[in-house]
């Protein structure tokens, strides 16, 4: 293996991370999932397999999310899953690879250390952390070098992180914890209210994907759904709309819009004149909901637009920075920090 081959950038999601080898570009993505024997407390399966696993495990074996909101929840399994995960990229090389990682701007100085602790005792030789936003606007192909105002709008598994960037750092910045999880659970809660049956959160989330908006379609679709049937406690079939859907997620789409504004209410002046031209740029899992764009559009009178892979453009722009890392210094890299520090 070449020596630039053992940089990696990680995009350490909620629901998904993705790893970026340099020199190859992204290699892997996985579920941030793990399973694990309750019993012994051995590591079974990490990622796509443990993700199979999920309500489906017998009493001794627990499969679990490791990251929650963006940081670490469970100190000991993020850093067996990070070993597996770095094992899979670096198996033919002698060295340890220095590592960015992706971290929402709202993360403490505690959940710093246990990232940059985590991914060193995973194997790491160098950790260097990245704020989500600027990973996503470089990936997205934007020069935030310049004193020129963009507004990013991240919307993963766990949190929605909404911030405006120039300069090569975060003007202004807000994390909430509505996103894709949370609109999973608006259906459920949904489906339980309106007919009085219980799906799981895998139904939910496969139901966001085929017929969920928040928009209204021009054809209005549907599907059936299988849960069980609160009343009876048997197995029951209910008709849903993507109309249904607009419904359901009317909570937390109305959270995420209103924090939208209040980032917008707290932004200078000429920078909110900047994003009017720019437009406002979204990625993350939770962009590609059927309509969001639009409606963003319509709520704010700028126009939004998904990026072209809103999975891995974070990835992707923690990918490019690999080129600085000879510049950095370890710890939070802050593009404007560092260059007022020089």
């Amino acid at each position: 293996m070449l020596f630039f081959e053992r940089d990696i950038a990680i995009d350490l999601g909620t629901t998904s991370t993705l790893l970026y080898v340099r020199g190859k570009g992204v290699s892997m993505r996985e579920p941030t999932v793990v399973a694990v024997d309750k019993v012994s407390g051995k590591l079974l399966k990490v990622g796509e397999d443990a993700e199979k696993m999920l309500g489906r495990t017998p009493a001794n074996i627990v499969a679990i999310h490791p990251i929650a909101n963006g940081v670490i929840s469970d100190y000991d399994m993020t850093t067996r899953m990070l070993q597996e995960l770095l094992s899979r990229v670096t198996s033919f090389s002698f060295f340890k690879p220095r590592v960015i990682i992706c971290v929402p701007n709202s993360i403490t100085g505690v959940e710093e250390r246990a990232i940059i602790d985590a991914t060193i005792e995973a194997g790491a030789r160098k950790v260097y952390l990245l704020e989500t936003a600027v990973a996503t606007s470089t990936g997205a192909g934007i020069d935030i070098s310049k004193p020129d105002g963009h507004m990013i709008i991240d919307i993963g598994g766990g949190t929605t992180e909404i911030a405006v960037v120039s300069l090569g750092g975060v003007v202004e910045c807000e994390s909430i914890k509505t996103a894709g999880d949370e609109f999973d659970e608006a259906v459920v809660k949904y489906i339980r209210r309106k007919h009085n049956v219980l799906i799981g959160m895998r139904t939910a989330e496969e139901l966001k994907k085929s017929i969920g908006c928040v928009f209204p379609r021009s054809e209005v679709g549907s599907q059936e759904v299988k849960g069980r049937c609160l009343l009876t406690g048997l197995p029951k079939t209910v008709t849903i709309t993507s109309n249904d859907m607009i419904e359901a997620m009317e909570e937390p789409v109305a959270k995420l819009l209103e924090t939208i504004h209040m980032v917008l209410e707290r932004t200078p002046p000429e920078l909110v004149a900047d994003i009017s031209v720019n437009g406002i740029v979204m990625s993350g899992g939770g962009s590609l909901l059927w309509g969001l764009d639009k409606l963003v559009t319509s709520r704010t009178g700028i126009e939004a637009a998904v990026v072209d892979d809103p999975l891995a453009c974070a990835a992707y722009g923690a990918g490019k920075m690999l080129r600085e890392l000879n510049d950095m210094q370890d710890g939070m890299i802050n593009l404007a920090r560092r260059k007022q520090m020089k």
